[in-house]
């Protein structure tokens, strides 16, 4: 059933469900102390190293970094989407999964279902005909002068559409009924005078299925001289091509865990790439890359690396991506471009190069913002300052779509760089709604004062933004703003003694802003657990972040423990805040011409408190 899961019944059926039962089903688990241990089913290894902790719901292997709630270990090992997960989950627990706004989603279920179904039984019958259909022959012979397997062809459902007006109608409609459906699904196209003739002849079938492993619809690549080469399924009810894209289920089956994923331009391009073990590319349907095409996509990968010809189609194409992408570039996540030779495309290029030198160069693919950098700047003199100004001009706009973080703030510094212009003169501009001028200031020259030298373990380090979970874990380097971080989400209630929200956004970080928002929501909710918390985060950027934090849970012994932890760690954050405001009023006096007395004696008094502050709080 569709429709949204209420929260309030997600955070019900957390605490109703026990994880050691949901993980013992499927990992054989043996307690160990207060957890259960056993070997992780996501990495293969000799010694346990996989944890489930009763106490706080949640597991975590301290060998790849894998982490989560119980819902999330469905989603992991089962390789389930959210809702299903948890309609598994609640299945177990013997409870209904409610949904919002039941009535209209049950509609839209009941016109969907027989539409699943009916799209399900025509890749059947074409996977049939690709075996014994008399001219089936042209369509294996294709396939196999193309490199692709039996085995291949299996895995993605290759079929072949036969030749004919009728063929599929006769084989799969004896009823009207039958045919209305088969038109709804868009396998029929309605002739003028109410007939209906199969959309797909004569073509070699590609069959799309959503996340969820239903068929939704087909693409054909014609085999004659009919146009056009390529002909997807129209908008039906259960397909939106603007959404979708063909090989991401099959990705996602074939990857626990998806590294990347590579954007390609069509059907064949995917199928080749699995074929020489490169099963992580998918391609959309006819269309440009949008937004609910990279959204899908970010919630499956932290890196999209978009695969284009090196043409003058393929530079359009990628600039088209760069613009959709940019306002998707959430801390942590990456995107990058592969410009492949003319004449090449990536079913061509596998099968010249091989797997491993593919992969090399997918590697060595450009990331997004030297990208941004490269092609705004052609054909610009940067030498001249109309050339400064007019590459501040094109590059402002996409960067100002990029979420607020690190990621917007290297791009400012870059552009900084560039130009000319400092820091400061940049971010004002940056900050106007209006377009910049034609003209920019000149350079500035003047070098910046060095603030007073700290000590390095005095100091948080410069945020990274929440960090991918890899596929073998490394161990994050515990900072203040992460030992808060995870103390607080091991012992949600230690919220009960750390200062306001609003005392600790003197911090502009991810990882602030990420503490300021648990401390609010512990404050409004100070029965949430561990595991609520985490769930909070499945699905968004944070998640990955949120499981690493999981790792400290071997520093943290007792509440005791965590507690010292804790306030140690408010401690630090509170100084690197002071340590902040007074650097920053350090510099603004620094950048004077001339000072007044008053000033003078201030700039002594923050420069002392500068000095002294490395000792404060110890």
């Amino acid at each position: 059933m569709s429709g949204k899961i209420p929260q309030s019944f997600i955070d019900e059926l957390l605490n109703r469900v026990d994880i050691v039962e949901v993980v013992d089903a499927r990992v054989e688990l043996k307690r160990a102390g207060r957890n259960h241990k056993g070997l992780c089913p996501f990495h293969k290894e000799k010694t346990p190293s996989f944890s489930v902790n009763a106490d706080k719901q949640f597991y975590y292997c301290f060998g790849c970094g894998a982490g989560g709630n119980a819902i999330g270990f469905l989603m992991e090992h089962d390789r389930l989407d959210f809702p299903a997960a948890v309609e598994q989950l609640a299945r177990s627990a013997g409870l209904e999964v409610p949904r919002e706004d039941a009535g209209r989603d049950q509609q839209r279920r009941e016109r969907s279902e027989p539409i699943y179904t009916v799209l399900q039984q025509c890749s059947q019958w074409y996977q049939q005909q690709l075996r014994s259909h008399s001219q089936a022959q042209r369509a294996v012979r294709y396939l196999k002068g193309r490199g692709l397997t039996g085995q291949i062809a299996k895995q993605f459902g290759i079929g072949y559409a036969p030749p004919g007006w009728d063929k599929l109608l006769k084989a799969q409609a004896q009823t009207e009924a039958q045919k209305k459906l088969l038109y709804d699904a868009g396998m029929l196209v309605e002739r003028d005078d109410k007939g209906f003739y199969d959309r797909f002849r004569d073509r070699i079938m590609f069959p799309i299925r959503d996340i969820r492993g239903r068929f939704i619809a087909f693409g054909g690549r014609v085999l004659g001289e009919d146009t056009p080469k390529y002909l997807n399924s129209p908008e039906t009810p259960v397909f939106s091509k603007g959404r979708e894209l063909y090989g991401l289920y099959e990705a996602r089956q074939a990857n626990r865990h998806l590294a990347r994923l590579v954007i390609v331009e069509g059907y064949m391009d995917v199928v080749a790439l699995a074929q020489h073990g490169i099963n992580y590319a998918a391609a959309t349907l006819g269309t440009a890359i949008g937004k609910a095409h990279l959204e899908r996509v970010f919630r499956h990968t932290a890196w999209v690396v978009f695969c284009f010809d090196g043409d003058k189609a393929g530079r359009s194409a990628a600039r088209r991506a760069l613009e959709t992408t940019m306002a998707l570039m959430n801390d942590g996540r990456q995107a990058s471009f592969l410009f492949l030779d003319e004449g090449e495309d990536p079913d061509s290029l596998v099968r010249k190069i091989g797997r491993e030198a593919f992969e090399h160069q997918l590697d060595a693919s450009q990331p997004i913002a030297d990208f941004l950098f490269e092609s705004l700047s052609a054909g610009i003199d940067l030498g001249r300052t109309d050339g400064r100004s007019r590459f501040s001009n094109l590059c402002l706009p996409l960067i100002r779509q990029a979420p607020d973080g690190v990621f917007k703030e290297l791009l400012m510094q870059e552009l900084a760089r560039l130009t000319g212009l400092d820091r400061q003169t940049m971010a004002g501009i940056a900050s106007r709604k209006e377009p910049m001028a034609t003209e920019s200031p000149a350079p500035v020259t003047a070098v910046e004062p060095t603030p007073p030298a700290t000590h390095a373990a005095d100091r948080s380090q410069p945020d990274p933004g929440p960090v991918l979970r890899p596929a073998q874990r490394q161990l994050v380097e515990k900072t203040p703003l992460r030992a808060a971080l995870a103390t607080l989400l091991l012992y949600p209630g230690l919220a009960s003694i750390a200062p306001e929200p609003d005392e600790l956004r003197g911090l502009d970080s991810t990882e602030a802003r990420l503490l300021v928002e648990m401390l609010e929501l512990l404050r409004r909710e100070p029965d949430t657990r561990t595991h609520t918390l985490v769930g909070s985060w499945l699905n968004t950027d944070k998640h990955d972040f949120a499981t690493q934090l999981l790792g400290f849970e071997d520093l943290l012994d007792d509440e005791n423990k965590a507690r010292e932890e804790f306030t140690g760690a408010l401690k630090r954050i509170r100084r690197d805040i002071e340590r902040q405001a007074l650097e920053q009023e350090w510099l603004d006096l620094s950048r004077l011409r001339s000072m007044s007395a008053e000033q003078k004696l201030r700039y002594k008094e923050v420069l002392a408190a500068l000095q002294a502050s490395n000792n404060r709080y110890t």
